[in-house]
């Protein structure tokens, strides 16, 4: 691969403009007719199989009338008097009648016709049910709605909104994104000592995002995904993209210091630096595409996506790079540094610094990895009380008009109304179905919790009925789970002993038996990652014990990084600090995204500053030296690295959405715990103590297993060979 990479390094570098022009009309060529064809993402999030999706199939069988149209619900309260007063009434039935002017109104139910006003009848709500989806419900309707209730609350009528419609959408290339560019900047700008240079890396990395972020787009006009994946794509696209380009350019400039020219010190960095860029980018697309053994569609999706627009950045930072290194010039050689950034920096200190923590972290070895594992078990202990579950309004922030609608809501009609249970009944083959489903469902009535049930309505054959059940409990409450398992458990004994079948479906039901179902396919999926990493390390180190370490300390990370999100999004503590607006459950799809992405980016470390300490290890047999020197040359890359990847993540936490807020706080938290606590400390700390039996591996095992140049070792001695042999 080293071999392959160096002349690919070497054919960009020559035809760079070429390259450079290809790379720019491909972005360009992808953004026409992604713009052209716009967006069509879904907000879905369910998983085929489960009770509740098997309790939907039968309501679309039984009721094929019901509506699929997107619902707008609009939320009143009087500021003064009721809803019922003369006034409050003539302002609300005119706004109705000014609703039904947009042609893409189906049907409007007013508060006063459907009788839906709370019992001190302060609070009611009206339902606007359009022809199209939910998600293809246009701009100008929206509009059209916003304009209406504007004009309701300067009437001394509060009105919010609710419904399936979505208003508060997930933004793209919003303000948090450009603070994490900024900030990756200036890490780059120290690093390199010159800004210059510093621009390259974020450069081709926006290019790369540019074109996986079109392709997306693209995809989605034909392929079904959430509005999740396109952020997601940006996340991980963005960081690694930057960090990708960091390692060739730097090991480009290595070169450079060192004597060679520079067609040569470009395609020596891509044999080598790249070399590892391909392994790093390889690891995070297998975990993104290993999501899929999962089974559960929209986590696929995530997966797919996210790992194509990784895919971008790994042949954006092997091929562009080199291509924008040659026409760079001598521009961007070790020599041209910019004097304001040097001093700050200093031109040694990098190398300093990675000596001398490398000097303490081997001193006492043993002192340093008690005290990270104390650190990570700590961190993780939380994790042990994890709840799972999907966000809804109730999370959102106060000053989205849907979290106020959930509010009024809950206040009016209690806790439960924003979770209701929808119970389905079947007697097929019954003489009186109705009869048998009454006397079978009598007990949902007496169960705990249960603030209120309306009567069983029939389906069109007689078969089926639909009972809603109330709460009295919020949906994210553990006593509304623990009816929804009540009621399932009682359901299940009566679907044995009769010819009846009870579910439960509904908005919160669905959110249950997707967390219950996440929570079972991690352990599953993280074995599979863990195996992953163990194979991938052996046959890049030539070693047990590597991966052995590699996989443990990737644990340590995931666990410390699950514990640290239940700490702050669950229990609410420092959840101010972060705009977490209201605590809640952990984003059910979090910790399985986490556990992939993670490992992918942790493995992106291992390999860049092990490596080292191989090489090192290989030319001079001296273990603990070798640890010493990986950290002192690979030590500030990695650093540089980290940093960017927490700062472009830890960027997403300013976004208003909880989905994105929660993932750019847990993929932030997690880099800093792996970049900094286990590859920089506690790796070398055990590498230290393990001495030369860190680099066993059995003959026999030797012998059968590959040999995977990641370094670039065979290029690196074919040049030197050649060099002496040009002196000689």
């Amino acid at each position: 691969m080293a071999k392959w990479l160096y002349r690919l390094g070497a054919w960009s570098a020559r035809k760079r403009k070429s390259v450079i022009i290809g790379g720019f009309a491909l972005l360009i060529l992808l953004a026409t007719l992604g713009l052209s064809l716009g967006t069509s993402f879904t907000g879905e999030m369910t998983i085929p199989g489960t009770k509740s999706d098997q309790a939907a199939d039968i309501l679309k069988e039984e009721f094929p009338s019901s509506d699929d149209g997107g619902q707008i619900r609009l939320v009143f309260k009087a500021d003064d008097g009721t809803l019922e007063s003369d006034i409050s009434k003539k302002w609300i039935l005119q706004a109705l009648e000014d609703v039904q002017k947009d042609s893409f109104v189906k049907s409007v139910l007013s508060p006063y016709d459907a009788m839906t006003i709370s019992p001190d009848k302060k609070i009611g709500y009206a339902d606007i049910t359009y022809v199209q989806p939910a998600n293809e419900v246009g701009e100008h309707s929206k509009e059209h709605v916003l304009g209406i209730v504007e004009s309701l609350r300067g009437k001394g009528i509060q009105t919010e909104l609710a419904g399936s419609v979505a208003f508060s959408e997930i933004e793209i290339g919003a303000i948090s994104e450009v603070i994490g560019i900024l900030i990756a900047f200036m890490i780059l700008a120290f690093t390199f000592t010159s800004f210059l240079v510093a621009g390259l890396p974020i450069l081709t990395a926006v290019i790369g995002l540019g074109i996986g972020l079109m392709t997306i787009i693209i995809g989605s006009n034909f392929i079904s995904m959430s509005s999740f994946s396109i952020t997601l794509a940006v996340m991980l696209t963005l960081a690694v993209g930057i960090d990708y380009a960091l390692f060739i350019v730097s090991r480009y400039r290595q070169q450079l210091a060192e004597g060679y020219d520079r067609h040569t010190a470009i395609a020596q960095a891509n044999a080598t630096a790249g070399s590892s860029v391909v392994f790093a980018g390889l690891t995070v697309i297998i975990a993104l595409v290993g999501l899929s053994v999962v089974q559960i569609p929209f986590i696929t999706m995530m997966g797919l996506a996210a790992a194509v627009s990784v895919l971008f950045a790994v042949l954006i930072a092997v091929i562009f790079v080199p291509a924008v290194l040659g026409a760079a010039g001598e521009r961007i050689s070790p020599s041209r540094e910019n004097k304001w950034l040097r001093r700050w920096s200093g031109s040694k200190k990098e190398k300093v610094g990675g000596s001398r923590w490398g000097k303490v972290v081997t001193r006492k070895p043993w002192l340093t990895s008690i005290l990270c594992i104390a650190i990570l078990i700590t961190c993780t202990v939380p994790f042990l009380h994890m709840e799972l579950g999907l966000p809804d309004n109730g999370l959102k922030s106060t000053d989205t008009t849907e979290r106020r609608g959930y509010d009024l809501l809950a206040e009016g009609f209690g806790e439960g109304f924003n979770g209701p249970l929808v119970i389905v009944a079947r007697a097929k083959g019954s003489a009186d179905a109705q009869t048998d489903i009454e006397k079978a469902t009598a007990y949902i009535k007496e169960l705990p919790n249960v603030a209120s049930v309306s009567p069983a309505i029939p389906s069109p054959s007689g078969e089926t009925a639909i009972i809603n059940l109330l709460p009295e409990t919020g949906p994210h409450d553990i006593r509304t789970t623990e009816l929804v398992k009540t009621i399932r458990d009682k359901a299940d004994q009566i679907n044995k002993d009769s010819h009846l079948e009870i579910m439960v479906t509904g908005g919160t039901a669905v959110n249950i038996d997707i967390s219950e179902k996440l929570a079972e396919a991690l352990p599953k999926f993280a074995l599979l990652i863990v195996g992953l990493a163990f194979v991938l390390l052996m046959l890049v180190f030539r070693s047990v014990l590597v991966p052995i370490k590699a996989v443990i300390g990737f644990l340590f990370t995931l666990g410390a990084t699950l514990g640290f999100i239940v700490w702050v999004i669950q229990d609410g503590y420092l959840a101010s600090l972060f705009g977490i607006p209201e605590p809640g459950p952990v984003l059910s799809f979090m910790p399985i995204l986490v556990t992939g992405i993670l490992f992918g980016l942790a493995m992106d470390y291992e390999v860049f500053l092990v490596s080292r300490m191989r090489e090192e290890y290989t030319n001079t047999g001296d273990a603990r030296q070798s640890v010493k020197n990986g950290i002192t040359h690979s030590g500030p890359v990695v650093t540089a690295a980290g940093l960017i990847m927490i700062a472009v993540f830890a960027s997403f936490i300013l976004a208003e959405d909880p989905i994105i807020k929660s993932m750019g706080l847990a993929l932030s938290f997690g880099i800093l715990v792996d970049a900094f606590i286990v590859r920089m400390t506690l790796v070398p700390a055990i590498m230290t103590i393990f001495g030369k039996s860190s680099w066993y591996l059995p003959k026999w095992l030797d012998r059968i297993l590959p040999n995977i140049d990641v370094e670039g070792e065979s290029v690196m001695k074919d040049t030197q060979g050649m060099d002496q042999a040009s002196k000689g």
